[in-house]
């Protein structure tokens, strides 16, 4: 084989890709940070009826919220604003994580991966519909009754948007756990045996990150997200079992190391 031009180090033709590879992740970065701007600025046309939305659970219980510093409603009305935009923004979002992390899988695995983008979407709704419907009612009716003959339950404005958001969001991640565990299945990274001899450390993990979302100290409402994060733990080692399919190594040659500008 002939060389057509000086001999390159093979470090410095990584480190070349490399700050290719930067390159890139500094453009995926902008049009994410230009979808949640644009996101947050048409939400905040939209923030009145977003708030009476939120408040809905604790307004349904006769209690309004308090503000008590003079600028807790301005900081209210742009966390409910981002909140918003980064929902909106999720499939820009979503799309340029699945863009950056695609070249370093099979073809069919990339088709794969943009195929959950729907379902990573649809989940999240789900898991996020649950929170505010279901657990969300009954995390604040237990809060707002807990020594309630004793003291007098006065919120304030901020830090109720800030629980609500917590768990509302958190919520609708994990929902997209079953998802998430079929795409590592489907890509032979993961198997149903596997997950499944992991169970113990789950259910310690599933309690750990019920506690850390869960707004109370009370079984009940541990219970309410516990219960359903057991059962998508359940679904994952189901469907890691249905669509496992084991994972064939590259077979690169020596040549595939070598740029192709230099090959005859």
């Amino acid at each position: 084989m002939s060389q057509a031009g000086p001999q390159i180090n093979p470090v410095e033709e990584s480190r070349m890709t490399l700050m290719d590879h930067l390159r890139e992740l500094r453009t995926r970065l902008l049009w994410v940070v230009g979808a949640l701007i644009l996101g947050t600025l048409f939400s905040m046309l939209f923030v009145d009826p977003l708030l009476r939305f939120i408040l809905q659970p604790l307004t349904a219980l006769g209690t309004q919220p308090i503000a008590i510093g003079p600028t807790d409603t301005i900081t209210v009305f742009f966390k409910v604003a981002f909140t918003s935009g980064a929902v909106l923004a999720m499939p820009v979002i979503v799309y340029h994580i699945i863009r950056f992390i695609t070249p370093g899988l099979y073809p069919n695995e990339k088709r794969n991966l943009l195929l959950t983008l729907p379902g990573i979407m649809v989940l999240f709704a789900i898991g996020a519909s649950f929170a505010y419907f279901i657990l969300l009612p009954a995390a604040v009716g237990f809060l707002q009754s807990f020594l309630g003959d004793l003291i007098q339950q006065d919120w304030t404005i901020d830090r109720y948007i800030s629980f609500v958001t917590r768990i509302v969001f958190w919520i609708g991640v994990a929902f997209e756990m079953p998802l998430i565990v079929a795409f590592l299945a489907r890509a032979g990274i993961i198997s149903g045996p596997k997950l499944l001899g992991f169970w113990r450390q789950a259910v310690v993990i599933i309690a750990i990150v019920a506690a850390a979302i869960t707004p109370t100290v009370d079984p009940v409402n541990m219970a309410l997200v516990m219960g359903p994060l057991l059962v998508l733990y359940a679904l994952s080692v189901g469907l890691a079992y249905a669509l496992y399919r084991e994972r064939k190594p590259r077979d690169f040659s020596q040549e595939d190391f070598i740029p192709s500008k230099y090959k005859e």
